[in-house]
């Protein structure tokens, strides 16, 4: 249950103002929310079941007392990252509205890409490092998709007028408390 909670809380976090939230937002003016909803949880399902594999394999491999040093950083990172922000290009833009056929395919098959090395990912992957794989892998699926249903309700009923760099800056602050919590806790069991 921890591995559940923790990611679930920490992804949901991770995808606040990400550009994944603004993809979803574009992809709910053109398709039913439905289907925008159905292929993110499609992709989230598949690029967070090789996040946690790459995370449990890791966390294996390296000496657990480092494991959440290496967390703690990689949060306060995640945060330096956030507060950086995400913004779609209007290629990406242009990418979203033009896709052709089944609504599903199209938003999994982007959300899957857009998702491949991304701030989520790599949370995923740490994560994993250091708690259950499966109570990481449907924590982290349900964090991503809960953060992105959000940003299709808000971007239906707000349409443009997001706080965004609100939006941004809690989410970075939440990165950075995760973060230094975690750096802190390591150090103390580490010294």
């Amino acid at each position: 249950m921890t591995g559940f909670a923790v990611s679930s809380a920490a992804i949901f976090v991770a995808e606040l103002g990400d550009k994944s939230q603004l993809m979803a937002m574009t992809f709910a003016t053109r398709y039913r929310a439905w289907q925008v909803l159905l292929g993110i949880t499609l992709a989230t399902t598949v690029v967070h079941a090789v996040s946690v594999l790459l995370g449990f394999g890791m966390g294996s491999a390296l000496p657990t007392d480092w494991i959440g040093l290496v967390a703690g950083l990689a949060f306060l990172g995640f945060a330096a990252w956030t507060l950086r922000g995400d913004h779609l290009t209007e290629k990406e833009k242009s990418k979203a509205g033009r896709l052709a056929g089944s609504a599903v395919l199209a938003v999994t098959v982007a959300f899957f890409l857009a998702e491949l090395g991304d701030k989520t990912m790599l949370a995923t992957v740490t994560l994993a490092a250091q708690h259950d794989w499966l109570g990481t892998w449907i924590g982290s699926t349900i964090g991503m998709v809960l953060a992105d249903a959000l940003a299709i309700g808000v971007g239906l009923m707000l349409g443009k007028h997001l706080p965004e760099r609100l939006i941004r800056y809690g989410a970075a602050t939440l990165f950075a408390v995760f973060g230094l919590w975690l750096t802190v806790d390591a150090l103390l069991d580490l010294f």
